[in-house]
């Protein structure tokens, strides 16, 4: 069985845009925005990718705030989720903090928000998943 994308959103219009998006095009996705949760899908479900949004505004990992940033060095330094790829999301452009997790490991690529290429996102998430 192919395994699912991990889909880390917090925004209801992109969650509405995404779960359209991969019905449409068969790819299996659940959707989660609570670190906990987050890490025991990725220790305990077959994961194929992440897709994580930078920003969560709502999130939080003992009772303190995380970014997608943060969460993405927390899969990254665990042996059950390092091989798992993550594609960072933001509406912000490429700095040098997304540089740096993306030349560290920390993040295999990044997407700019809103997503305007349908094309060149699918490729990019088909890269990541055996679909």
């Amino acid at each position: 069985m192919p395994g699912r994308v991990l889909l880390v959103e917090d925004d209801f219009f992109t969650k509405k845009f995404y779960s359209h998006l991969f019905e449409k095009i068969n790819i299996p996705f659940i959707f989660s925005e609570d670190p906990d949760e987050i890490m025991s899908i990725i220790r305990n479900e077959n994961i194929e990718l992440v897709l994580l949004d930078i920003n969560l505004k709502n999130s939080k990992l003992d009772g303190k705030p995380v970014s997608g940033l943060e969460l993405a060095k927390q899969f990254k330094s665990d042996p059950q989720a390092v091989h798992i790829p993550v594609i960072l999301v933001s509406a912000y452009k490429k700095n040098k903090e997304i540089n740096y997790f993306l030349e560290n490991g920390f993040a295999d690529d990044y997407i700019t928000k809103p997503i305007t290429d349908l094309n060149l996102f699918l490729k990019k998430i088909k890269k990541f998943i055996s679909n």
